[in-house]
C-alpha cells in the first residue's frame, strides 16, 4: 500500500471525539483558562512594578549617581515593560485556546476547536522558539566563558 493513500485515508476520515476525550479536553480547557487569567494578573503586576520602580528609581536618581550607578533607572522600567509583553504573548495563545475549547465542546463547534488548537500550536511555538533563543545563549555564554578562561592563562 502507497503511504500517501494511508496519509490520505487519515486526513478524509472522520475522527470523532469519545466522552472520554471530550471530558479531558474540557478539564484541560478550565485549567488553561486558570492558568492564563493568574499569568495576566501577574503581567498586570510587573507592568505595575515597572511603573513603579520608573517613579521611584526616577526620585532615586541622585542617590544613584552618587554611588556610581551610571545605568539609567528608566531603563529598568522599560525592560520591564519589555519583559511583561513578551511574557503576555503566550498567555494570550492560552487564554484564546481555553475560551475557544471551552465554546467548541459546548456547542459542538468544530471551527471553534480547529482555532483552539491554532492557539495552542501557537502556544507552544512561541515556547519552542524562547527556548532555542536561550539555547543559544547559553551556548554562546559557554563558548565565551572558555575562551575568556583561554585567554585569562
Amino acid at each position: 500500500m502507497d503511504i500517501n493513500n494511508t496519509v490520505d485515508d487519515l486526513y478524509s476520515s472522520e475522527v470523532s471525539l469519545s466522552h472520554e476525550i471530550k471530558s479531558y479536553l474540557k478539564e484541560t480547557a478550565k485549567w488553561a483558562k486558570f492558568i492564563s487569567i493568574v499569568g495576566f494578573v501577574l503581567v498586570g503586576f510587573m507592568i505595575l512594578g515597572a511603573l513603579s520602580m520608573s517613579f521611584i528609581m526616577g526620585a532615586a536618581t541622585s542617590q544613584f549617581v552618587d554611588a556610581g550607578f551610571s545605568f539609567p533607572p528608566a531603563l529598568f522600567s522599560i525592560f520591564y515593560l519589555v519583559l511583561a509583553a513578551i511574557t503576555a504573548v503566550p498567555i494570550y495563545f492560552l487564554y484564546k485556546f481555553a475560551i475557544n475549547m471551552q465554546e467548541a465542546l459546548s456547542r459542538n463547534n468544530e471551527e471553534a476547536m480547529t482555532i483552539a488548537f491554532r492557539n495552542l500550536k501557537s502556544h507552544y511555538k512561541f515556547y519552542g522558539i524562547a527556548m532555542i533563543i536561550m539555547l543559544g545563549f547559553y551556548a554562546l555564554m559557554f563558548v565565551g566563558s572558555i575562551l575568556g578562561a583561554g585567554l585569562m592563562m
